[in-house]
């Protein structure tokens, strides 16, 4: 299953990055299940992405929880909670 994830504002800064496009493995079926996934790269991935950090989510631009699924062709956002212009 391919997807296409975007990091944007303190994320994308942090991470150096404003997206990829990723294969998930047999598993992965949840925007939380992805979150995790990323974090477990380590070092900066593991700090900005840490369940403890307030991220939010969307799943093709609608905000949703961490148990929302992700299907194929999917595009995932993950941003801080308030993100300016």
């Amino acid at each position: 299953m391919a997807i296409k994830v975007l990091y944007f504002a303190g994320l994308r800064e942090a991470l150096g990055t404003s997206g990829e496009t990723m294969e998930l493995p047999v598993g992965i079926t949840t925007v939380g299940d992805l979150r995790t996934l990323i974090a477990a790269r380590g070092g900066k991935w593991a700090e900005q992405l840490a369940p403890t950090r307030n991220v939010r989510m969307a799943v093709i631009q609608l905000m949703v929880p961490a148990h929302a699924p992700v299907k194929d062709g999917d595009e995932v956002a993950f941003f801080p909670p308030v993100t300016g212009g």
